[in-house]
């Protein structure tokens, strides 16, 4: 990676505030932004370099739409350039929705009077993971309210029955975490736990809106949400996911605040977010938003591509709560992680076969991608995606500072393709229909064709075999 001032300039920033409005606003308004300054920067992070907030802010304030065409292309280059045709997918699971916050755009805050409050007891909790199991699931991430009921050792005894639960050949792999902010002690608990991702959205960067929109509850304190992923890294938890809900301000500032997030972490703890999320507002249970700040389909698309552009590395994470055609558009844009089969009502996948109506008293939100898991599979397997649940860096400890040693010389693409074919197979022999099967391992097929002949090519087709053969859980 190349020196990088901005990253100096906030190394003293360990567990403090580092988001300067006026900063962000002044790049903004002065970055330079004709074509042939774009297209330089482009052609940076088409070298697999962290774009700078001045040169990020450029590609946020072009409205030429022959450079926005160029943007969108370079994160498509990019995009195959690290991680190939490979798309990770996991599923939510709510464990919990008692709430003390009172944010305006949640149907969880505390004020709401119509939700139903539900907490899954053990066995319920057991009962969704052997639903989501028996679909092929392998990685999920559990979605908590911020409650003392949810405290960190609720928390850490949830992660552990999940990891417990076996039905069939199904298990789940990885378990992240999307809950309140801790303390460090807490967020040691967790890490106990053996979690995966801890991920905490700060919502928006922009303090004043932050007090606007945030009107109860311990989620008022802008700065314990800010410094929060900082109390994990300090827990040893060095793998984090941060995220902004656009809607709430301007998009291009919340750009370029979680740009400057990247870069926190960087500079104080050597490596970046593992995932960036970028949720739109969408339809809840008694919302009460200001309309000002909504992101159109065509800024969100450009987005989604600047931030690509912006952090190579860094997975980006699309999920249900846009349709199906704005998520299939946006997959080719830099997206390395989607939601499938989601249902976010509390208890709802053990009852989906009963009913496809959603109930927005008992969601966070109203989610519009209903395809199930082996609909988007075999969407994502006819255009050529590799659909992934592979977890073997996670479970070979390469995280963290870790998993920046192997990613930047081109380690994504180079192993977590086969590992990701290693889980389609898995997949296809266990719980496709015969139509997505066959297709899956046409893909697969082609897929090693394309390889050079050689030990890597020839361990892989040794792998394959021996799924094919009963064998599970094989990885590089």
């Amino acid at each position: 990676m190349k020196f990088n001032p901005e990253i100096c300039k906030i190394k003293d920033q360990r567990m403090r505030p580092f988001i300067d409005p006026d900063e962000l606003w002044d790049y903004l308004n002065n970055a330079r932004a004709d074509r042939g300054r774009v297209r330089e920067i482009i052609a940076k992070s088409l070298d697999k370099n962290r774009l700078t907030l001045e040169e990020t802010a450029a590609l946020l304030k072009t409205d030429d739409p022959e450079m926005i065409e160029e943007i969108k292309q370079g994160a498509r280059t990019l995009k195959e350039k690290v991680y190939g045709q490979r798309i990770v997918l996991f599923a939510p699971l709510y464990v919990g929705n008692l709430c003390t916050n009172n944010c305006v755009y949640c149907g969880f805050k505390a004020s709401n009077k119509q939700v139903k409050r539900v907490t899954l007891e053990k066995q319920e909790l057991v009962d969704q993971v052997k639903a989501l199991e028996d679909t092929g699931q392998k990685r999920l991430i559990l979605v908590f309210g911020e409650h003392p009921r949810y405290d960190a050792q609720f928390i850490a005894d949830s992660v552990r029955t999940v990891y417990s639960v076996k039905s069939g050949p199904g298990e789940i792999r990885r378990v992240n975490i999307n809950a309140a902010p801790m303390d460090i002690d807490g967020f040691r608990i967790i890490k106990d736990a053996k979690i995966g991702t801890y991920q905490i959205f700060q919502e928006t960067y922009h303090e004043p809106t932050y007090a606007q929109v945030h009107r109860g509850g311990m989620k008022r304190n802008f700065e314990w949400r800010l410094t929060s992923l900082d109390r994990a890294q300090e827990a040893g938890i060095d793998d984090v996911g941060i995220g902004a809900l656009f809607g709430l301000y301007d998009w291009r500032f919340e750009v370029l605040g979680l740009v400057r997030h990247t870069n926190h972490f960087e500079a104080v703890y050597n490596v970046g977010p593992h995932t960036i999320s970028f949720p739109r507002i969408q339809f809840a249970s008694q919302l009460n938003i200001d309309s000002t700040y909504l992101v159109n389909n065509e800024n969100f698309t450009r987005l989604v591509a600047i931030l690509r552009l912006a952090v190579p590395y860094t997975g980006l994470i699309l999920t249900a709560r846009e349709p199906a055609a704005i998520r299939d558009e946006i997959l080719q844009f830099g997206v390395s992680q989607i939601d499938g089969g989601t249902n976010i009502e509390l208890g709802g996948y053990s009852k989906h076969k009963e009913t496809e109506v959603q109930d927005i008293d008992l969601e966070q939100f109203q989610i519009n991608d209903n395809r199930s898991l082996n609909e988007i599979m075999d969407e994502l397997i006819g255009k050529g995606y590799i659909p992934s649940f592979c977890t073997a860096c996670y479970r070979l400890g390469r995280t963290g500072e870790h998993f920046m040693e192997f990613s930047v010389p081109g380690f994504i693409k180079r192993y977590c393709q086969p590992n990701a074919l290693l889980t389609l197979a898995e997949y296809l022999q266990d719980y496709a229909p015969e139509t997505t099967r066959d297709q899956g391992f046409e893909l697969i097929r082609k897929k090693l064709e394309e390889m050079k002949p050689d030990g890597f090519k020839d361990k892989l087709t040794e792998k394959l075999n021996l799924v094919k053969q009963g064998k599970r859980d094989l990885y590089f």
